[in-house]
């Protein structure tokens, strides 16, 4: 259930561009779980990029852009080592795509929302981070 939301103002990046980081910011979410890499959990990892209007999404001091980088994934998935890893990679992945040097990296805010146990739902039923775990060990061994 892992999900990633950019979000941005609008114009900072091309349509290329977008469609890389929609691409790449899901696939690096799983590989910090250390889920298996199989169409079942790629498809379970969501991904929106949502761009702001001019001026609605910004600083106090001054215009520049800024992007925040909300992550959601169980509770128990992430270590603090591997939150550390996806901050590092998210971060480094939005700043390439929009041009910026690594100087701008505190423009990036990655905010990592562990979801508590028995808090989400999917195909009408209650979703336990232990079964996510258990089918990630069976498609490993298979």
């Amino acid at each position: 259930m892992p999900m990633i939301q950019l979000t941005l103002p609008a114009g900072i990046l091309t349509a290329e561009t977008r469609d890389s980081l929609r691409k790449s910011l899901p696939a690096t979410l799983l590989r910090w779980e250390n889920a298996p890499d199989n169409a079942f959990f790629r498809a379970q990892a969501w991904v929106r990029i949502e761009e702001t209007a001019p001026g609605e999404f910004g600083a106090l001091e001054d215009d520049l852009p800024r992007f925040r980088v909300d992550v959601t994934a169980p509770e128990g998935a992430l270590s603090e080592r591997r939150i550390a890893g996806l901050v590092k990679e998210v971060t480094d992945q939005v700043l390439t795509a929009a041009g910026l040097p690594v100087e701008d990296a505190l423009r990036v805010w990655v905010l990592v929302h562990p979801q508590p146990e028995g808090t989400w739902g999917a195909g009408g039923n209650v979703v336990r981070f232990q079964e996510i775990a258990a089918a990630a060990k069976a498609a490993a061994n298979a």
